[in-house]
């Protein structure tokens, strides 16, 4: 049977506050976490929408080192960027709050203790990555390497965003500290750890047995992980900023932002509803929902409710329909290289158009798979879509009902088979919006919502009341009563989605917000006084559309000249003496063999023949070379390199290459030089 709840909770990731959100946070958790809960609120349920800033991440001391003030200012001057621009898109949560507060270093704080005073955390001394150059341990996020799982580059220390894996610093290739570029060394700490082991048989039972209607991204990432095997997780980190771990012996940590971060749900509400908090967060009856992106499964699905169970007494998440990336224009949205459209900068650009964009990134929403934003669909579904259908059916009706009936609607008489066949259709979309919503399925529903004004436009178009309405005005009567129903259905079905919109419409027709009148085929009666036409969508012209193409054109121009000026590389690193050089032991090799590693996009297991002997290497190039392009290359590689696994290979030494000035790698070897009339011969040496 299923379970009844008596309200629901509506959480949504908390934003590093390092900088302004952009399309894909918008697209990832916002947008549709907004389509749900207006929907509830609609059908009269008791909702609580809780967000807010995470200002503990590392994002916001790398944020606060480049600019040169405190992590304080940073998260002051975001948060209020942040906020203000969730509430321009209509996004209004019952309380945004920020992991800085009081509240919350108080609850953060205690809810450690607990955990810690009950014994469920575990004590290790560790070697972690300390910078020499910095001083200073690294957190995951401050290391970057080549991704063992997939072999992109700049993947962090404790994850890739280009496949999504989860990692730790020491599964990282050819790792560097992002403060000063410096290779890391292992030094001695002492952290607490929660033994996410311990929940594992737990976790299979809740989620894999009793979760299996979650979304198959999550579900199959949460069984990947849990197939895996699950290890302690720290929950501590060697950091001044964030929240201090309140036990003894335990100065200068602070609270491990993923331990901290999700306790922020809890404090906002407890900031919002001092007395009443907990009939939210520990009340059986209540359903708890996490919106999130897919970089935040493992955190939402595991490694919270691990925390929460240990804790005791709190209620789990009833679903976590977490969405894939939105991409820009065919390429990965990167706020380090600037490559995004940021949502205040979109509000300054197309002011009053906030609907525009919540219907575009519902439309394309990355539900299943990653999905694309580009500048020319953005146009073309506004002024196809939003305002040939949409608005023009709704201007037509209004304009009509105007010219003909003094601006009142018009009594219905007999209804012919093509008035009931449009409003027949109305409850059937109805019930499958209804269904896609609460199922998680806001781009299915997005199509529901706009079918009913092709019903609509398609009703109008095939009646012509214009011309009907020279000799029979009982029948003009009845087409517009008919089509001004289906204009105040469509106040109500686009309010998830169009918000402002719908809001207009409603105001134009003086109609009532409420659910339970979608598709009754009789919201207005007649003689009921409505307002002037106003347009609810404007064409946007190719000159506006042409603005956004340009000023990206310039970010990928500037990006190709820094790394040509050599502004894009890694710091250069400390001297070396003649001899450490000459313990390198760099040789020509031939490629006997090559082939793709599977289930990987970057990676080519060579076999070489080195002159000393045959060996195996793995490397990420396979976006650059195909195997066939290896076989019988001549190239150089550092011999004496120490071995390393990846992906599940022995990987012995390693490829020498460039990167050029278009980002292609190049190979070096005696080959591109001018005075090399033929290869070197395998073993020959280098230097």
């Amino acid at each position: 049977m299923e379970k009844k709840f008596k309200r629901t909770l509506v959480t949504c990731a908390l934003p590093y506050a390092n900088g302004p959100v952009h399309i894909g946070h918008l697209a990832g958790v916002y947008v549709p976490a907004d389509i749900y809960v207006r929907y509830l609120r609609m059908k009269g349920e008791d909702v609580l929408y809780v967000c807010g800033s995470d200002e503990h991440g590392v994002p916001i001391t790398i944020q606060a080192r480049k600019q040169g003030c405190s992590p304080q200012d940073i998260v002051d001057k975001y948060h209020v960027m942040i906020d203000e621009s969730f509430k321009g898109l209509g996004i209004n949560f019952d309380i945004y709050g920020r992991t800085s507060s009081g509240t919350h270093l108080e609850n953060a704080s205690a809810f450690f203790r607990k955990l810690y005073d009950d014994g469920k955390f575990v004590r290790r001394e560790s070697e972690q990555y300390y910078d020499p150059e910095a001083g200073t341990f690294l957190a995951d996020r401050y290391i970057v390497g080549t991704c063992p799982k997939c072999g992109a580059e700049g993947a962090y220390g404790d994850q890739c965003e280009k496949c999504g894996a989860s990692l730790s610093p020491e599964e990282l290739v050819n790792p560097a500290s992002r403060l000063s570029g410096a290779a890391p060394v292992k030094r001695k700490t002492t952290h607490w750890y929660l033994p996410l082991q311990d929940y594992e048989k737990w976790l299979r039972e809740w989620i894999l047995e009793g979760h299996k209607e979650w979304r198959s991204n999550v579900y199959g990432q949460v069984k990947s992980w849990l197939d895996g095997g699950l290890q302690p997780r720290a929950v501590t980190r060697d950091l001044d900023w964030g929240v201090p771990v309140p036990v003894e012996g335990a100065e200068g940590k602070v609270l491990y932002v993923w331990f901290d971060a999700p306790i922020g749900y809890i404090s906002n509400t407890m900031e919002l509803l001092p007395d009443s908090w907990e009939k939210w967060w520990k009340s059986d009856d209540t359903r708890l929902v996490h919106f999130i992106g897919k970089d935040n499964i493992v955190f939402h699905c595991i490694v919270f409710p691990a925390m929460l169970k240990a804790y005791g007494g709190y209620v789990l998440p009833e679903n976590v329909p977490a969405n894939e990336f939105l991409n820009l224009e065919g390429e990965k949205i990167s706020t380090s290289r600037g490559w995004a459209v940021w949502a205040h900068e979109y509000l300054r650009d197309f002011p009053g158009k906030q609907d525009v964009l919540r219907y575009v990134l519902t439309a394309n929403a990355p539900e299943t798979k990653d999905n694309d934003f580009s500048w020319k669909d953005f146009q073309t579904r506004n002024n196809s879509e939003l305002v040939a259908v949409f608005g023009n059916f709704v201007n037509r009706a209004v304009v009509l009902t105007h010219k003909y009936f003094e601006g009142r609607v018009p009594a219905r008489g007999e209804l012919l088979p093509i008035d009931r066949e449009a409003l027949d259709q109305i409850p059937g979309l109805k019930a499958s919006l209804e269904r896609n919503i609460e199922t998680f399925k806001f781009r299915e529903a997005l199509r529901d919502a706009m079918q009913i004004a092709r019903v609509g436009n398609k009703h109008l178009s095939d009646t012509e009341p214009w011309k009907v309405a020279k000799d029979d005005m009982a029948r003009c009567s009845t087409i517009l009563n008919v089509s001004l129903q289906i204009c105040a259905d469509l106040a109500v079905a686009f309010e998830p989605f169009t918000p402002f919109a719908a809001a207009r419409l409603r105001t134009m027709l003086d109609s009532p917000l409420d659910w339970s009148l979608l598709g009754c085929g009789d919201i207005l009666p007649a003689g009921h006084a409505i307002r002037e036409a106003e347009l609810l969508f404007a064409k946007i012209e190719d000159e506006a559309i042409q603005a956004q193409i340009d000023r990206l054109a310039r970010i990928r121009e500037k990006l190709k000249e820094e790394a040509a000026a050599g502004t894009g590389v890694e710091p250069g690193k400390e001297e070396c003496t003649f001899e450490e050089f000459g313990r390198m032991d760099i040789r020509t090799a031939v490629v006997l063999e090559a082939e793709r590693v599977p289930k990987t996009d970057k990676l080519l297991k060579l076999t070489i023949d080195t002159g000393l002997d045959r060996r195996t290497i793995v490397s990420g190039i396979a976006e650059y070379y195909s195997p066939e392009d290896m076989v019988g290359r001549h190239i150089c590689v550092l011999a004496n390199l120490k071995p390393r696994v990846i992906r599940g290979i022995e990987s012995k030494g390693m490829i020498l290459m460039a990167r050029q000035s278009d980002g292609r790698m190049r190979f070096i070897t005696p080959e591109n030089g001018q005075e090399a009339a033929e290869p070197l011969m395998p073993g020959s040496t280098i230097g």
